[in-house]
């Protein structure tokens, strides 16, 4: 019985041996925090806005990118390779954005939300990748369009407003015929 055991805890250490030192499990702790960390920070505003896509949405999304880079840096496959795993997330964060689009009202609602998304796949993926700084940079750059283009586009959104009822109250005025000749 005693040999059984000791088996079986050979095969279990065996499948836990993917970290092998603490340098290797500080790496992956950090890549996959950051992932998770500016996920959340991009889906907190998107959550304060009341986007249906927010702040556990975009942890999960930055989250999971990381994995699919880290696992597969992790296990040796080569940086030629990586491209393959890229294409791969991109396309089906593509399927989440899509359906944050159809769930969306009429017209554009959810483009945003979508973008967004992919975004945070994006930067997600670069933290994964152990390229933190540059994830970094991504998340600064998404908040500050999140935010500070909002506010310039409502604006501009609130000048051609006017603009466009000025213009068809003087569409809808009768025409003023004159009988001087």
């Amino acid at each position: 019985m005693s040999e059984i055991l000791q088996r079986v805890w050979l095969s279990i250490e065996a499948e836990f041996s993917d970290i092998r030192d603490v340098e290797q499990f500080t790496q992956m702790a950090l890549r996959l925090s950051m992932a998770a960390i500016l996920g959340g920070v991009i889906g907190y505003e998107r959550e304060a806005k009341g986007k249906s896509a927010g702040l556990r949405t975009h942890i999960l999304v930055g989250l999971g990118s990381a994995m699919f880079v880290v696992i597969p840096l992790q296990a040796g496959v080569l940086m030629t390779d990586i491209s393959r795993v890229f294409q791969g997330l991109m396309a089906g964060i593509g399927f989440l954005g899509a359906g944050a689009i159809v769930h969306g009202d009429k017209g554009n609602r959810g483009l945003t939300t979508a973008a967004s998304i992919w975004l945070t796949a994006a930067i997600g993926a670069s933290a994964g990748m152990g390229r933190e700084s540059s994830a970094v940079l991504g998340t600064i750059l998404t908040i500050i369009v999140l935010s500070l283009v909002r506010k310039a586009s409502g604006r501009n959104n609130n000048i051609t407003q006017s603009a466009k009822s000025s213009k068809n109250s003087s569409e809808t005025e009768e025409p003023k015929i004159s009988l001087v000749s």
